[in-house]
């Protein structure tokens, strides 16, 4: 037996005597983990996956030490470390989601001034801070030459439909929503920040993180990553038996889910070829929005 499993396996009866806790949002984020949901990908590790609602719950999940694997928005997560809570990326997953819908003519940004985008949730989220910097690029100050409205993702899509809406900037599958109720796409912000920032990979959306008591366990860890890079990638091969056990989790119809894949991107980098992404993501973001990330994490964010 090689040297590297006996320290495997040692590691795996020092740390745990059951399952290790495994998180993840609930929401169309279930379908690159579906396969590990439903057994269809394993590893050498038995992991208790559990699905988290809001990031209040994933945040205390993580402090009391019950989670030792989690998947989290990149700027929840920059938060989070900032805050002293030990978790260290491992890699990023999730590289594009987010869209401006419309039923209206729009030849570029300068197009907004003086109508009102709706969002989802609140002031600081991602494609809300990426449309502000936007705006500035394209001359126009928001929240006076454009306003901002905030709602569910859910409420924002019925008022799209009523016609009460004439912009909307939402993730998918929201955004599929509203394209069956004739709207369109009119700025994808995947290709804007490509523009503005020089990457390849799009936006570090969210990632896997791994809390510190265990980050020194690499073989562990290295389990866990590739069984959830392989449960990513047979989603993607395998996208119609991916949403049927999605579908066992979510009330959203599976046609929308399978229409939002469309432009939605599922991809696992591991932190070694993608730290600079996040890196100069979430700068960009602490400097237009200090707010909402007050903090650029150091070094100790990223798994070595």
């Amino acid at each position: 037996m090689k040297k590297s499993l006996i320290v495997f396996l040692i590691a795996l009866i020092s740390i745990v005597s059951f399952s290790i806790t495994f998180i993840n949002p609930f929401g169309p984020t279930i379908i690159p983990i579906s396969p590990m949901l439903d057994g269809v990908i394993q590893g050498y590790v038995n992991l208790n996956i559990s699905l988290w609602k809001n990031p209040d719950e994933a945040i205390a999940r993580i402090v009391s030490g019950e989670a030792k694997f989690a998947v989290l928005p990149i700027t929840t997560a920059a938060n989070l470390y900032s805050k002293g809570i030990d978790i260290k990326l491992v890699g990023v997953h999730e590289w594009k989601v987010f869209y401006l819908v419309s039923k209206q003519d729009f030849k570029d940004l300068s197009n907004l001034k003086g109508k009102t985008v709706y969002s989802a949730h609140g002031r600081g989220q991602t494609v809300d801070v990426l449309l502000r910097y936007l705006l500035v690029l394209s001359g126009l100050k928001p929240d006076q030459d454009v306003q901002f409205v905030y709602a569910p993702p859910q409420e924002v899509v019925a008022l799209f439909k009523a016609g009460k809406v004439d912009f909307a900037a939402l993730p998918e599958p929201f955004v599929s929503m509203c394209l069956a109720s004739d709207g369109k796409i009119v700025l994808d912000f995947q290709e804007e920040w490509n523009k503005i920032s020089g990457s390849s990979n799009g936006i570090p959306v969210a990632g896997l993180f791994v809390t510190g008591e265990i980050a020194q366990y690499v073989n562990l860890i290295e389990d866990v990553e590739k069984t959830f890079e392989k449960s990513i990638n047979w989603s993607n091969e395998n996208l119609d038996k991916a949403l049927e056990i999605t579908n066992k989790y979510l009330t959203i119809p599976t046609p929308i889910l399978k229409e939002s894949m469309k432009r939605t991107e599922f991809r696992y980098v591991p932190v070694s070829k993608c730290k600079k992404d996040v890196e100069l993501f979430l700068s960009k973001m602490n400097e237009l929005y200090s707010e909402g990330l007050p903090k650029i994490p150091d070094e100790g964010f990223y798994l070595k």
